[in-house]
């Protein structure tokens, strides 16, 4: 249930031992690596066939975030291939020829033994202003049955790498006009049903590995009295992803250090919080403060949670069901 991010750019660096032993152990799910975690491809290739070897009969989630265009870990500089954003793909490319691209992303990807990437966007590109999916291009169109289809190509070249993949950012992100890296933002009067289509049609399709959870405030999916973003929201995964929506696979968490979350709760209320709010993965980019033990200090507080209340107990338990069977599809 847990992926945090490191300090360290090489397989003999004390971070990644450190990780090595964690994922050996048991007490760690997976790990993300961000820009600053790449010098080259053949130092980014040592670290994760360590992080797998570390972790053979159940394969850690190694995760990235490369969508193409401004979102991208692996880039020229390293000698990685970059592609287009989605919004250029979707203007110039058929979904035939947006899998063929995607499919030599992905390949590159896979060879360097990463095991998800987090992508597609699902986003529907509402808001011409959105910072943060218009601004870059990471939306393929303001029409959430053509953002299903671009989604699709993305997910089929990825299951044809052998790689996961997770729809984001649950429940919609496009209509938004502020960041929720930077802190609280309100979707309560700009957030459209419609958001929800591009879920609903992959969801049916049976296509969905992962769905990844934003930091986002509607007044009608939130607790009583409270600013509840969407991450720490029943309402929004336990209400509309599983019941309504119907969707029975794992859900994880958008950084929960962003500043929508770090600046209103604590790790305990973020952690508790987003569990029993339905979350099977706990994603911690660990780069607000950070901590070589935050793997381990997030257990603490799951274990102790889970001793202290039964029904706490009872949502581990269905996570880490959800989240074996994901692992087992890895390598397709």
């Amino acid at each position: 249930m847990i992926v945090v991010g490191f300090q360290g750019d090489d397989v003999g660096d004390a971070a990644v031992k450190k990780l090595e032993d964690e994922l050996a152990a048991g007490r760690l799910g997976g790990v993300m690596l961000l820009k600053t975690n790449i010098k080259s491809l053949p130092a980014v290739r040592a670290m994760n066939a360590a992080f797998r070897a570390a972790s053979p009969d159940l394969p850690p989630f190694i995760t990235l975030d490369q969508e193409g265009g401004a979102v991208e870990r692996l880039t020229k500089d390293v000698g990685f291939t970059e592609i287009a954003s989605a919004a250029s793909i979707a203007a110039s490319k058929t979904p035939e020829e947006a899998e063929a691209i995607y499919a030599g992303m992905a390949s590159s990807i896979s060879e360097l033994g990463f095991t998800v990437n987090f992508g597609p966007v699902a986003d529907v590109n509402i808001n011409p202003n959105n910072p943060v999916i218009a601004k870059f291009g990471r939306s393929y169109s303001a029409d959430p049955a053509v953002v299903a289809v671009y989604d699709g190509a993305f997910i089929a070249a990825h299951h044809a790498a052998g790689l996961l993949t997770a729809l984001k950012h649950f429940p919609g992100h496009g209509s938004s006009a502020a960041d929720s890296h930077e802190g609280f933002v309100d979707i309560t009067h700009t957030w459209k049903p419609e958001e929800l289509e591009p879920y609903r049609l992959l969801i049916a399709a049976g296509d969905v590995d992962m769905i990844m959870v934003g930091h986002l405030y509607h007044a009608e999916y939130a607790d009583a009295g409270q600013q509840t973003p969407s991450s720490l929201s029943s309402q929004w995964i336990d209400g509309v992803l599983r019941r309504d929506l119907g969707y029975g696979g794992v859900v994880i968490s958008d950084d929960l250090e962003m500043g929508a979350i770090r600046d209103h709760f604590d790790l305990k209320q973020t952690v508790t919080g987003a569990v029993r709010a339905g979350v099977d993965v706990l994603l911690f980019s660990n780069t607000a403060d950070y901590s070589a033990g935050l793997g381990q200090t997030i257990l603490d507080i799951l274990v102790s949670e889970a001793e202290a209340d039964p029904a706490f107990a009872a949502c581990i338990t269905q996570s880490y069901d959800r989240i074996v069977a994901l692992k087992r599809r890895i390598g397709g």
